[in-house]
């Protein structure tokens, strides 16, 4: 085993280190210690940390990240369908392409392998995106690094769904990217070769700066990016709701403090 292999076995480990509610449970932990030694510094670590912790499990906190730290896109908007659709119909080559987010290797109600609700979500929507402005699909997924105990890729499972589910057959796969920088450096040959000029890239909001960004490292200018985020949440304004814990509100933290810890790391 090399030592890049290495760390990508040790990414499971520090990310559980460094997501939400990990920090602010060691926070706890450290305050309980902190209280041999005096009042103050342990009142305030346990302080912070039933404060994080609770925060980490609000879906007004998750906004807040979203809004503040990864800058999520606005979703594509009716007039940016429209013109969309006209440039299909006319001489520049669009094509949708969705970015997987996981597969599992059997869903027993199916008796089959089957997308993660991540990815069938955005499936879904560029399986809409394409029947809308009347342009071809791809998807780009294969086994990513950190989930090796998957027996097909992403792509293979799409490529199923796509056709049966939604009735929009998947014009290009790919199948051997492991994470983001993969799936542009893999697919957009694909779409070169075939004359592809105009990408609408289907992925999650948080995930979206981070996806552009590394498309358009390896475009190197040869295509122009669309980005079509889907799981945008409403754009009225908090209400006290928001700041209680809920069963969305722990996994979109830690989905925003994920994108924002791979966009520092530069991946």
């Amino acid at each position: 085993m090399n030592l890049f292999n290495f760390a990508q076995d040790l990414k499971p480990l520090f990310l559980t280190l460094l997501l939400p509610p990990t920090p602010f449970l060691a926070l706890l932990l450290l305050g309980a210690v902190a209280m041999r030694r005096g009042r103050w510094p342990s009142r305030l670590a346990l302080g912070l940390g039933a404060l994080g912790i609770w925060l980490s499990c609000t879906e007004g906190f998750a906004q807040f990240l979203a809004e503040k730290l990864i800058h999520v896109p606005p979703p594509l908007s009716a007039e940016a369908l429209e013109d969309l659709k006209t440039q299909a119909k006319g001489e520049r080559k669009v094509a949708v392409l969705v970015l997987g987010g996981g597969a599992r290797n059997l869903s027993p109600e199916y008796h089959a392998p089957a997308l993660k609700p991540i990815t069938e979500e955005r499936l879904r929507y560029g399986a809409w995106v394409a029947k809308t402005i009347q342009a071809p699909l791809g998807f780009s997924g294969g086994i990513g690094w950190g989930a090796a105990h998957l027996r097909i890729a992403e792509a293979v499972v799409a490529h199923e769904s796509a056709q049966n589910t939604y009735g929009v057959p998947l014009r290009w796969s790919e199948s051997r990217s492991r994470d983001t920088r993969e799936n542009a450096e893999l697919t957009l040959p694909m779409l070169q070769a075939d004359g592809v000029q105009t990408v609408i890239l289907v992925t999650h909001d948080l995930h979206m700066r981070r996806a552009m960004r590394a498309f358009s490292k390896a475009a190197t200018g040869q295509f122009t990016f669309i980005a079509a985020p889907v799981g945008l949440r409403r754009e009225t304004e908090f209400s006290w709701q928001d700041w209680c814990p809920s069963e969305e509100g722990l996994p979109r933290v830690r989905y925003a403090v994920y994108e924002w810890l791979g966009l520092l790391a530069g991946h």
